[in-house]
C-alpha cells in the first residue's frame, strides 16, 4: 500500500498545448519545464492560427488542450466572443512594453511580435530586369500581381493581418475592389503561411517571387545559409522587404489558458515559462519573431530584419476582424 501511495505521487500530470504549425521552441528548454513540474507537456499542432481558432471554437464544449498559443491581435476579439480562455495575467508582463500588451484582462499574455510584411526574391528580379512595385495599386496590376502570393485571411494569421492592413489603407469598398482587380489579374492565395513560403515563393522553388511573410524572414534566410557565421555577415540577405505604404501590420503573438483545463495551475506555470528569460532568448532564432520581453538579446543577423513604419490603425478596424474575413470571402471569393 505504501509503494502504491509512493508511486502515485509521482506520478507525472499532463499538460496539453495547442499551437498553430510554426510553433518552435528548444526541447532542452520544454525538458527543464517537466522536470521542474514532474509534468509532461504535450503539444499538438492546429494548423495555421485561423485555422487553430476555429478548431478551438468547435471544441470548446469539450476542449482538446489546456493552454493555446499563437493567437494573436488580429483574432482576439473573436477569441474573446467565444469565451474560450480564462484570465491570467503572468508577473513576466512586467517586462513587456504596453504597447505589445495584447488585452488587460490577460486573456492571452504577449509571447512575441513580428510584422507581417511582404517580401521578395532579389535573385529573380534582378534576372527579370523588373523594377519592384512602389505602392499597394501597383501590386493589383497584371504585371505583379501575378508574381505575388499571399494567405487566405479566413485560414492564417498573416493573411487575416494583410487584409486588414489593406482595409486601413484604403476602407471597405476601395480594399474589396483591389482585392478583386488583384486576383483577376493573378494574385495567388494560399491556406496558410508554410504553403506560400515553403511552396510557391521563388526562393524555394516556386513561381512567384512576392510573399507574404514577416519582415525578419530575411534575416532567416542569411541564418538557415550554408557556412552561415554571426561574425562574417553577408552584404545583403537574398530576399528583402517590400514595405509598400499600407501593407504591414504589427501582429502580436500570445499564449493562454483554455476554459475547460484540469491543469489550471500548470497552465499559469507554462504561461510564465513562456515569457521567462530562456524562452524569450530562444525565440528570435526559432520562430522568426520579436520577444516581447524588452531587454531579451538578438543574434546578429536580425540586422537583416527591417523595421517598418506603420500605419495608424482606424478606430475600431480590429473590434470585429470576422465580420471583415466574411466579407472579404463574400465579395472577393465568391465574386464573378
Amino acid at each position: 500500500m505504501a509503494f502504491l501511495l509512493t508511486g502515485l505521487a509521482g506520478a507525472q500530470t499532463t499538460l496539453t498545448v495547442i499551437t498553430h504549425d510554426s510553433f518552435d521552441v528548444d526541447k532542452k528548454l520544454v525538458a527543464g519545464f517537466e522536470a521542474a513540474n514532474n509534468a509532461r507537456v504535450r503539444f499538438v499542432k492546429g494548423g495555421d492560427a485561423g485555422e487553430l481558432l476555429n478548431r478551438l471554437i468547435l471544441t470548446r464544449r469539450a476542449p482538446v488542450a489546456d493552454v493555446v498559443y499563437g493567437l494573436d491581435n488580429s483574432l482576439l476579439a473573436r477569441a474573446r466572443s467565444a469565451d474560450l480562455l480564462l484570465p491570467y495575467k503572468s508577473p513576466a508582463l512586467a517586462g513587456v512594453p504596453a504597447t505589445y500588451r495584447l488585452d488587460d484582462a490577460g486573456l492571452l499574455n504577449t509571447v512575441d511580435y513580428g510584422h507581417v510584411a511582404l517580401n521578395y526574391d532579389r535573385a529573380w528580379f534582378q534576372k527579370a530586369g523588373l523594377a519592384l512595385p512602389r505602392t499597394l495599386d501597383d501590386l493589383k496590376s497584371p504585371t505583379y500581381a501575378r508574381l505575388t502570393v499571399v494567405e487566405s485571411p479566413a485560414t492564417s494569421s498573416p493573411g487575416l493581418a494583410f487584409l486588414l492592413a489593406t482595409v486601413n489603407h484604403y476602407g471597405e469598398a476601395d480594399a474589396w475592389s483591389w482585392w478583386k482587380t488583384a486576383r483577376q489579374n493573378g494574385l495567388k492565395v494560399t491556406r496558410g503561411w508554410n504553403d506560400a513560403y515553403y511552396k510557391e515563393f521563388s526562393r524555394n522553388g516556386g513561381r512567384y517571387p512576392i510573399v507574404l511573410s514577416y519582415a525578419s524572414s530575411p534575416a532567416a534566410e542569411v541564418y538557415y545559409a550554408d557556412g552561415y557565421d554571426p561574425k562574417k555577415l553577408p552584404a545583403q540577405a537574398p530576399t528583402a522587404n517590400l514595405f509598400l505604404p499600407g501593407s504591414t501590420w504589427l501582429q502580436l503573438e500570445g499564449v493562454g489558458i483554455l476554459k475547460g483545463t484540469k491543469q489550471p495551475v500548470l497552465a499559469r506555470k507554462f504561461v510564465d515559462f513562456m515569457l521567462g528569460r530562456d524562452v524569450q532568448a530562444d525565440i528570435p532564432t526559432r520562430m522568426w519573431i520579436y520577444p516581447a520581453v524588452g531587454g531579451t538579446p538578438l543574434d546578429a543577423v536580425f540586422k537583416f530584419a527591417a523595421q517598418p513604419e506603420l500605419s495608424p490603425v482606424k478606430p475600431g478596424l480590429s473590434a470585429n476582424p470576422q465580420r471583415l474575413v466574411d466579407a472579404w470571402v463574400t465579395n472577393v471569393l465568391r465574386a464573378r
